[in-house]
């Protein structure tokens, strides 16, 4: 197990223990050891039984339960509270911002079970008269419950990665390569999925042998489905190898796409074509990447003009917004310095938590100037990466930025970001922005929505607004590349090039292997039409830190 999984084994019991009003200390000790354990960078899967008691806040109780963990992949004492809580109950937990003690009165006083039920109930305003609710806390409730519905059953696309390459690796073992093709959400690079679609020229019934397949059923015509990996859906089509790249075509566009094709090229037939690339050259077209083919227009723009290269990761030279132990952040400044040198990267900018994020161990003045002493230090090594000062500043609730202004001036670059009060209407969420937008200091708007992908909407802002802003006044925009976040969404970044908004890929990494995040902001950037001209951080050092000047 990961410590991520162990971690969370302690969360999941923590809330379940607090639902169900036991012993405080106990829930406590559990929720504490949530938070300590998935910071901690060395495998626990790893360490013998005294390192184990040795982390702080942890003892031999806990490091019984992580032993427990370790051997058996479950823990008693998590399982005696999951039998006696309904599976509806469970549900309710993982819905942000509802937390056990709230779910515990839905449960006692409504008698509610499922989420349905709670929906339900919403609905019919049973839950303004009970103690701890209201109206707007039930408003609040009902817009959370319809998201994790409206969520369910979808997968992120770097959840669903990893599965995939195991299953092309499987088949590459078994097939030739010509003979099959992930299509589809999946090749398109589509950050929320809701399963993997597969493409194959051979007997469908050979794909149960594979390892990691299941329930094998056909649906119809050409066309199967199953389980890879236990939990994760599969949809097989199969075609035979003279049509191959037609269906390959077909199965990885989208209906928007195909249906602007066919009213731009009416008397194209591209039905027995074995190879996609030969579709475009039958159209006159260069060949347009699975990305871009999820909305119409793109093959307009395409026939008119050549469509500029899209981005690669090879062309990011610096990592943009990196956490380290000053605020929240897994390793040391030094450690994340020296692993982005170690993958090529040419420069690095610490953009630690600013000072009223509590919550994150933001940085007050004086350990602001101790993290700038060590930069010195760092940066005035022989033939070491370039480390630039910056910050992470909270855009507080009147769209003011932490510190005041002679300490925000001293910074490289400031990414102003919102971490609180994210329930703000249209107006005064876009009001805020724009106010630390015009803000002088401003360098990059950071993850403008504050979304979580399956797990919270991004606040509703105009989004107009917000770019026009950024253009006019020299403000880059982030492309946050957490897998989770992904935001500017990759809708807008056509719209952010065309007012000539610079957009920064930036891992927001915590950890030095969060760096590597960077692929996931890159193929998201592709998806909106984003090259390297219009991209801050393929840049070299010092073109980075001049586009930024005011």
């Amino acid at each position: 197990m990961t410590n991520k999984e162990i971690a969370n084994a302690f969360r999941d019991l923590g809330d379940l223990m607090e639902l169900h009003e036991e012993n405080p200390f106990k829930i406590r000790s559990y929720q504490n050891a949530y938070i300590t354990l998935r910071k901690i960078g060395a495998p626990l899967s790893e360490m013998e039984q005294k390192e184990l008691e040795a982390i702080k806040g942890v003892g031999a109780a806990i490091a019984a339960k992580i032993a427990e963990l370790l051997k058996t992949g479950k823990m008693e004492a998590l399982e005696k509270y999951k039998q006696i809580t309904p599976e509806g109950i469970r549900e309710m937990l993982q819905i942000k911002g509802f937390g056990p003690k709230k779910v515990n009165v839905i449960w006692k006083e409504l008698g509610a079970e499922t989420v349905g039920e709670l929906l339900y109930a919403c609905n019919e305003n049973r839950l303004i008269e009970l103690k701890g609710f209201g109206k707007k806390t039930q408003d609040e409730l009902k817009n959370s419950l319809e998201y994790f519905l409206r969520s369910k059953n979808k997968f992120l696309y770097a959840t669903l990665e990893p599965v995939a390459e195991k299953l092309v690796k499987e088949l590459t073992s078994k097939f030739p390569p010509d003979s099959f093709s992930l299509v589809g959400a999946f090749r398109r690079r589509t950050p929320v999925l809701e399963g993997l679609d597969l493409l194959v020229t051979f007997p469908v019934e050979q794909i149960s042998n594979l390892p990691g397949i299941s329930e094998l059923k056909k649906v119809k015509e050409n066309e199967w489905s199953a389980k890879v990996e236990e939990n994760f859906p599969l949809t097989i089509f199969s075609c035979s190898p003279a049509e191959f790249g037609s269906k390959q075509f077909r199965y990885t566009s989208t209906q928007d796409f195909m249906d602007d094709w066919i009213a731009v090229f009416p008397n194209i037939d591209f039905r027995q074509i074995p190879h996609e690339n030969d579709i475009f050259e039958k159209a006159g077209l260069p060949f347009i990447a699975p990305e871009l083919r999820e909305k119409a227009g793109i093959i307009l723009k395409a026939k008119n003009a050549p469509l500029p290269v899209l981005i690669e990761e090879k062309n990011i030279k610096g990592v943009v917004h990196c956490h380290t132990t000053y605020s929240d952040g897994l390793n040391t400044l030094e450690e994340m310095a020296n692993y982005a040198q170690t993958l090529g990267y040419e420069y690095i900018t610490i953009s630690d938590h600013s000072k009223s994020a509590f919550y994150a161990n933001g940085l007050k003045e004086e350990r602001l100037w101790e993290q700038w002493r060590e930069i010195d230090v760092l940066n005035s090594r022989p033939n070491s990466i370039k480390i630039y000062k910056s910050i992470e500043s909270d855009i507080l609730n009147d769209g003011s930025l932490d510190y005041p202004e002679d300490i925000l001036r001293e910074f490289d670059l400031v990414i102003a970001s919102v971490h609180s009060n994210l329930k703000m209407d249209e107006q005064k969420a876009t009001e805020r922005i724009l106010k630390a937008v015009e803000n002088p200091f401003t360098s990059i708007l950071g993850h403008p929505t504050g979304r979580l992908l399956l797990s919270r909407k991004g606040y509703p802002l105009d989004h107009k607004k917000i770019i026009d802003a950024c253009a006019a006044n020299r403000v880059a925009i982030e492309i946050n590349a957490n897998p989770y976040r992904l935001d500017l969404d990759w809708e807008w970044i056509p719209y952010a090039i065309e007012k000539g908004v610079l957009l920064s890929i930036n891992p927001d990494a915590h950890s030095k292997e969060g760096i590597k995040d960077i692929r996931f902001g890159v193929l998201a950037a592709r998806k909106g039409g984003l090259f390297v001209e219009a991209c801050l951080n393929t840049k070299n050092a010092d073109d980075f830190i001049a586009a930024l000047k005011k």
